[in-house]
């Protein structure tokens, strides 16, 4: 798949293997895991999650898309976005984003997360895509709000943590919905 730019110096592309290090620069980091099922990661870690979606890729039929967020000014992988399909018979999708903290605050989980539910509607022909977070991800909330995402709901002990188990918020777009803002 081509380069989609975010802006001027953002693109999102397929993942290669030599992302790893890249990827691994944010993954390690505490802060970037906090509200995650999994990390910090250790090269292993990431080396097997970069291995996971090439080998995703390959699945046929295919439902789960990565694309990284590559900073053009340093040819560096600074974050990723992915939708995975949830349900091909109720055309129900799934999106995530994650970013290195660097470039936290500026709008790009919000241009990341767009880019995936577009993809999801315009592509895979998806009836409705929905995403989680952690209650007290503020951040990501707001990030799904921009995205025109709508919180329908908590889903108690959703997850379970390192340190138990976690509730999270769930927020959901349908096809019109989408449409009729684009």
């Amino acid at each position: 798949m081509e380069k989609i730019y975010l802006s001027t110096h953002l693109y999102l592309r397929s993942i290669k293997k030599k992302d790893w290090k890249d990827i691994h620069q944010y993954a390690v980091e505490e802060k970037v895991s906090q509200y995650q099922i999994w990390g910090p990661n250790t090269e292993l870690d990431t080396l097997e999650y970069v291995e996971g979606v090439l080998k995703d890729e390959k699945v046929t039929p295919q439902t789960r898309f990565v694309q990284v967020v590559v900073d053009e000014r340093s040819d560096r992988v600074v974050g990723a976005g992915e939708i995975i399909i949830k349900s091909f018979v109720h055309r129900s999708g799934e999106v995530g984003y994650i970013l290195h903290p660097d470039y936290w605050g500026k709008g790009i989980g919000t241009q990341v997360g767009g880019a995936m539910v577009e993809r999801g509607f315009s592509v895979l022909n998806l009836h409705r895509i929905q995403a989680t977070c952690d209650p007290e991800n503020l951040s990501s909330q707001r990030v799904l709000t921009k995205m025109g995402m709508t919180l329908e709901g908590e889903i108690r002990h959703h997850l379970k943590m390192k340190d138990g188990w976690r509730d999270s918020l769930i927020y959901g777009l349908l096809e019109n919905e989408w449409r009729n803002d684009h």
